[in-house]
This record gives C-alpha cells, sequence and structure tokens, in this order.
C-alpha cells in the first residue's frame, strides 16, 4: 500500500512559471525505524522564456506532440509514466510502460525514445534552475490502513479520530481512506516529513493498531 498511496508527480509546471519536482531516481530503503521516507520536493520559479522553451521541448523532442495515448512495455509489472499536457487550450494524456527501456524495433521506436528523453529531463529536472528552494505544502494527504504492525507508536492527534480517514467517492480518488492534512497535523508527529513516507505504525484510540502514509497535495489535488 505505501508505495501506492504515496506516488505523486515527480516533476509540475504551472501557468505562472512556478514548478514542483523531486528526485525522480530510486525510492530510498526504509530507515532503522522501519518508516519509509521519500526525497524532499523542490520549487523554482520559471521566466515565461523559461516555460516556452520547456514546452517546445516537450512536445517536439520530447514527443508529446506526437504521441499516442498509451504505449505497453514487454511486461505488466513494470512501472507506467504518464505525461500530462494543458496548455494552449488543449490536453492531452500519455502513458509509457517501461519508459527507458531499449524499444522493439517498429513503427512507435522513435516515439518511445523521444519520451525517454523527456522522462530523463523531468526526473534530473534539478541543474535546469539556479534559484531552486525546498518547497512547503500547505495540505498533506494522510492515508490510514489497518495493520498488524509492532511496536506502534502513539496516535498523534487527540482531536482526530480514525475514522475521519475515509475512501472518498470521486472518481480519481486513492483508494484508501484518507484524509487533508493540515502543517499542524503534520507538526504534530514529532518529526519531519520531508516529502512523504510509509510506514508509520500508529496505536488508534480505539485499540486498533494502523499503518500510517502521507505525501504533500500540489496545488491543483483536491484531496
Amino acid at each position: 500500500m505505501g508505495f501506492f498511496a504515496t506516488d505523486a508527480p515527480i516533476f509540475t509546471l504551472y501557468g505562472d512559471g512556478t514548478v514542483i519536482f523531486k528526485d525522480g531516481s530510486a525510492v530510498p530503503p526504509p530507515d532503522p525505524d522501519g518508516i519509509g521516507r521519500l526525497p524532499v520536493f523542490r520549487t523554482a520559479q520559471l521566466g515565461e522564456d523559461e516555460i516556452q522553451a520547456f514546452l517546445g521541448f516537450a512536445v517536439a523532442e520530447g514527443g508529446l506532440g506526437v504521441a499516442g495515448p498509451q504505449y505497453t512495455g514487454p511486461g505488466a509489472d513494470l512501472p507506467t509514466s504518464v505525461f500530462t499536457i494543458d496548455a494552449g487550450g488543449q490536453r492531452k494524456t500519455v502513458s509509457v510502460t517501461g519508459i527507458g527501456m531499449e524499444p522493439e524495433p517498429g513503427p512507435d521506436s522513435r516515439i518511445l525514445q523521444a519520451l525517454a528523453r523527456l522522462g530523463e529531463k523531468v526526473r534530473n529536472f534539478g541543474p535546469e534552475v539556479d534559484d531552486e528552494t525546498d518547497w512547503s505544502p500547505d495540505r498533506w494527504r494522510g492515508i490510514l490502513t489497518p495493520d498488524a504492525a509492532d511496536p506502534p507508536h502513539d496516535w498523534p492527534w487527540p482531536g482526530i479520530p480514525p475514522a475521519d480517514f475515509v475512501e472518498r467517492p470521486e472518481p480519481g480518488a486513492p483508494r484508501f481512506p484518507i484524509r487533508t492534512m493540515s502543517p499542524a497535523d503534520i507538526e504534530a508527529l514529532g518529526f519531519a516529513a520531508g516529502g512523504g513516507f510509509s510506514g508509520l505504525s500508529l496505536e488508534g484510540p480505539d485499540g486498533t493498531t494502523y499503518l500510517l502514509a502521507l505525501r504533500p497535495l500540489l496545488p491543483d489535488e483536491p484531496f
């Protein structure tokens, strides 16, 4: 559950030039306390020329302009990368399974190579900017599931019962019990949340042991 619950876009560029990104390399192993901590998100501000240069790369050299909606790799267990572009009144989403693997010869090979270049660019965006800083989210997604992990930590929120974490009915909502958390809620945990985490065991006030996962919510994400 932890990996999927904390999965978040590694790169988002907004119309005002705000870019929020993180290191897209492999997820680090859990710490000795069993908590899997994720890299912190970074942010920077792009000028209009930089915005247009990036969009031009994504559409042309990055293959989004000519790509179809979906490309499947050689194995169903490979990760899927999703690119979404919403600019100039047009929106397009492209999903690629096994991006970066050597594509088999065929009509899609050049497009897949281009999409791999785009994937590499957004996974390693830090060197593209000079004024990046840590991004501080104003909302978090907390995910709570029953689990028998031991030993659990004390429940940190006197005013938040486990029942406040619910599976939302909206299309596209995570299929986990979630709650939107404030920075004050996160501060009550007693440690820095960074870019999110999974695997924190909590003893609920109802006597049930839970696992908590957490990830930042981006400005355009409703929950």
